[in-house]
């Protein structure tokens, strides 16, 4: 990285998106098989639950987000959403997270670094989408 390093607001990293999608989709291509990170979660209570778990980006009011997308094979307690939460926060920090972040995702505007992980200004937010069909 760069002695001077630039941080941009997530505003301004939508211009983005499209690069830093295609470089989530180049680190997803490491999954050894269709359940993404999910392929990681060891805890028995959250594995029976979660089928599938994928990173990604997309735009939420005007601002560009990190989002973790879980395929459910069953509702989630209030409990096991709590150690879902924890795992995400863990792949974000120290796991998948921290090796996307090492990766410069070229731009006509040069390099850039994404990170899902910031100690000091982090969180999560949980809400269910419903679909059609």
């Amino acid at each position: 990285m760069d002695d001077n390093p630039m941080e941009i607001t997530p505003a301004e990293a939508v211009s983005y998106e499209e690069a830093i999608l295609a470089a989530i989709v180049k680190e997803n291509r490491f999954f050894e098989n269709d359940r993404g990170l999910a392929e990681y979660i060891h805890d028995e209570s959250i594995n029976k639950k979660v089928y599938s778990l994928y990173p990604s980006v997309e735009i939420v009011d005007g601002e560009l987000w990190g989002v973790m997308t879980a395929g459910l094979r069953d509702p989630l307690s209030g409990e096991v959403t709590a150690e879902l939460l924890d795992f995400v926060t863990g792949q974000n920090s120290d796991g998948y997270g921290e090796g996307l972040e090492q990766r410069p995702i070229k731009t006509p505007d040069g390099e850039i670094y994404v990170s899902f992980w910031n100690h000091e200004n982090y969180s999560l937010n949980f809400y269910r989408r419903f679909y059609d069909g």
